[in-house]
């Protein structure tokens, strides 16, 4: 399979789960929502990961589009893990839960109106055609025709494994950096998990336990830095609002808990480090 067609079939397919979830999205519908997003994510990595072969200025101007929108998305998608947690406090006070459900309603209107608008519809009817016949296609020089017809395979496993090292080279003293840092590194993580997962049809069958293997690591540490991450966001949407968070520290993490965190990142990292990548190509 070459470059070309991996690109295609992989983005084709995030498109249409993105725009799937268009209607339950719009509704109000947490999982909706939540699938929406991870479809945007999937799809902006697989754009990533081809980034040389489609890189100009269709590309630039479609990620900045999908940057706005997953800032639309992530908006509410916050709040319904803050709203997720307090469901799980036994006695969560009335106006505390009021609150949020009303920024949730204010930020869904919003999201709505988004979803509807010429904007969002332009955008997924130009990411269709640049997928299929974008300018990225076009072009005739002798290094953008070899880069559409290299083999998939040695291709993603030079880039997978530049991902890895790199990655691996972050987590490094993950315990002693800042929220942001922190952030930028839980960004890295799913990023290679989403592409690993977009060239998994690449990926022989005597390599899927390996792959399984890493996979595995890696969401454990994005479970957790994801948790993390959460606990920051729920922090800012309180000052937002107006609220002590000594009176809602049911919803926050205490330092017991985020240093229970940080260790199994740290242990999952370690323990990918020792693991062979998997090999997509002998290349």
């Amino acid at each position: 399979m070459t470059c070309e067609t991996a690109f295609r079939t992989a983005a084709t397919q995030y498109l249409g789960q993105l725009t799937a979830q268009h209607k339950g999205t719009s509704a109000g519908e947490a999982a909706s929502l939540h699938a929406m997003r991870v479809s945007l994510t999937r799809l902006r990595t697989t754009i990533a990961l081809f980034s040389p072969m489609v890189e100009g200025d269709e590309e630039m101007r479609l990620a900045a589009e999908l940057k706005w929108l997953n800032a639309h998305l992530g908006m509410v998608r916050d709040l319904d893990v803050a709203l997720e947690r307090l469901a799980k406090i036994k006695q969560p006070t009335d106006a505390t839960e009021r609150a949020w459900r009303d920024e949730r309603a204010t930020c869904l209107r919003h999201l709505s109106r988004t979803l509807g608008s010429s904007r969002y519809r332009r955008l997924t009817v130009d990411l269709a055609a640049w997928i299929a016949h974008g300018d990225w296609s076009r072009k005739r020089s002798k290094q953008a025709v070899e880069r559409r017809a290299r083999p998939a395979e040695p291709y993603c496993s030079e880039k997978l494994l530049r991902w890895r090292k790199k990655l691996l080279r972050k987590s490094r003293k993950l315990e002693d950096v800042g929220a942001r840092k922190r952030h930028r590194l839980r960004l890295a993580n799913k990023r290679l998990n989403y592409a690993i997962e977009a060239a998994a049809k690449l990926i022989p069958a005597s390599e899927t336990p390996t792959q399984q293997a890493t996979l595995k690591l890696l969401r454990k540490v994005h479970k957790s830095l994801g948790q993390l991450n959460d606990d920051e966001r729920r922090r800012s949407l309180l000052r937002a609002l107006g609220d002590d968070e000594a009176g809602a520290a049911d919803l926050l993490l205490d330092a017991r808990q985020k240093k229970r965190l940080l260790r199994k990142a740290v242990k999952a990292y370690d323990e990918l480090a020792e693991l062979e990548p998997p090999k997509i190509s002998n290349t």
